[in-house]
Parts: C-alpha cells; structure tokens; sequence
C-alpha cells in the first residue's frame, strides 16, 4: 500500500519552516499531499491560486508533492485521499500541546490514520506565516522566510 501523508495548514504564506518539513518527509512517504485548508470564515493575505503556485513552485522538481485544496475537517480530507498520515511540524513546547491535542482527537475520529510529528531545525523556530505577512503589510524585507521560489510572487 502506498504512504500517503497530508501535511495541512493555510500556508500563507508557505514559509522556509514549512518547505524544510516537506523536504525533510520526503523519504519516509511515497507521496506527501501539502493541504491547503480553506476557511470560508477566514480571511487570507493571499489568495487560493496563489498559495498553490507558490507551493508548486517551491516543489516543481518533487514528484513526491501534490498540492490541494480541502474544505472540512482534515480527517476527512485524509480519507478523501486515503492517506495514511497526518504530517506536522513543531516549532516549540506550545506547538506539542497543541498539536498534541488535534491528534489525539483525530486518532479518536480515525483509529487508522497516525499523526507523525518533525521537529523544525532551530534556524526556522522563529518563522511563521502570521509574521510574515506582518512583515509584508509593512513592506519590510521577507526573503529570509520564505523559499527564493515565494519572492516572485510578492512583487
């Protein structure tokens, strides 16, 4: 059977913490679909189409990527596809509690579906997309954030 894991999240933007995630699973999964979770409620800095773009671009030489969009709860996005694994990084002792805890949820909603946690590398702790786009609402500089590939999306 192939493993398939999901690695969800707004990615908006997808930053070097997320990407360095990604690239650090891709030898223990046959395929990682990086879900964009859409939240009707919730405003975003960028659009749809562009955050997928932004991810392709990222990972257009990784024929381990996929990119998609999900609407719902992300166990159910998980059987959608038949994944197998809910893929999370963890930045700090605040992410593990809270990240702990939408993962045992989830194993109570699918006994079948495991969440594997990767720890970030201590350079990206720092990093993530609500600082950035602070960041970018006030013009300042986020080149050391985000993957080379994001930069040509901002201008």
């Amino acid at each position: 059977m192939e493993k398939i894991a999901i690695f969800p999240g707004s990615f908006d933007p997808i930053t070097r913490g997320h990407a360095s995630i990604i690239r650090r699973a891709i030898p223990l999964f046959d395929k990682i679909i990086v879900a964009i979770g859409v939240n009707a409620l919730k405003s975003t800095y960028f659009d749809l189409d562009t955050r997928i773009k932004m991810i392709q671009a990222v990972f257009a030489n990784g024929n381990k990527i996929e990119v998609q969009n999900y609407t719902g709860l992300t166990i159910n996005f998980c059987r959608e596809v038949n994944a197998q694994f809910l893929l999370r990084g963890l930045r700090t002792s605040a992410d593990f509690e809270f990240e702990r805890s939408i993962g045992q949820i989830n194993k109570q909603l699918d006994p079948y579906i495991e969440t594997v946690f990767l720890l970030t590398k201590p350079e990206h702790t720092a990093i993530n997309s609500s600082i950035v786009r602070d960041i970018l609402r006030h013009k300042g500089d986020v080149s050391q954030f985000v993957p080379a590939e994001v930069l040509q999306f901002l201008k």
